[in-house]
Formats: structure tokens, sequence, C-alpha cells
């Protein structure tokens, strides 16, 4: 028996933040290098494969329903929404801004809903030190 169950919205947050994450490894790995110039710059490169990790932490965070799922959510709209702007400005990297930017409006309607868990869950329990 599951105690916890994921939400269709928080699935399809899930599925996106997935998405994301793969597609912005892919493109920074083989895109990227093979390109060169603009597209390995390190400020851009180190924002691509920030934002496929903290892609993958948020469907870890909302797939382990964590309690804090909302605020990695939160974080990761931010970071995907820089990583879709940088992606738009350099060129040649569609399939990676339009992966970020679904992440990141998938991302802030999770952020906004910080008790999306179906059980009831909710930031206070995740309380640490001294015993109650």
């Amino acid at each position: 028996m599951h105690a916890h169950s994921i939400s269709p919205g928080m699935q399809q947050c899930i599925d996106a933040c997935l998405h994301c994450y793969r597609t912005c490894r892919e493109t920074a790995m083989n895109h990227g290098l093979e390109s060169g110039g603009r597209h390995v710059e390190p400020a851009h490169f180190r924002l691509m494969i920030n934002c496929s990790e903290i892609c993958r932490t948020s469907a870890e965070f909302m797939m382990s329903a964590s309690p804090l799922h909302a605020h990695v959510c939160a974080a990761c709209a931010v970071v995907c929404v820089a990583c879709a702007e940088s992606c738009e400005d350099i060129g040649q990297m569609d399939e990676c801004a339009q992966a970020c930017r679904a992440c990141a409006q998938n991302c802030r309607q999770m952020a906004s809903q910080p008790n999306a868990l179906s059980s009831g869950t909710h930031a206070g329990g995740a309380r640490s030190g001294a015993a109650h």
C-alpha cells in the first residue's frame, strides 16, 4: 500500500522535469560541444548542466513525495527560465528552450501548490531537530 499517490498535475510536472533534464543534458553534450563557439562558453554551458541537474532533482523530490518539493520546484522554474533565455540568445537551441519553458511553467504551478501531495503531507511535517 502506498501512503502517497501522485496527482495528475504532479505527474505532468515530473514528466516535464525529466524531459528538460534529458534535453538540456543531451543538447549540451552533443549539439553544444560539437558546435563550439558560444554554445560552450562557460556561463552558458554551466547553466545548461545546472538546469539539467535541478530538473532531475525536482523530479526526484516529487517522486519521493517530499513535502519540500514546492521549494525545489520554485528554484527549478527560475533556473529553467534563465536557461531558456540563454539558449534563445545563442540560437539553434529551440528544442532545449522549449523544454525549459514547459518545465518552468509546470514547476511554477507545483510551487504555488505546496500541499499538492494527495496524502495531505505539508512542509511543516519536515521538521528536524528536537523531539516534539
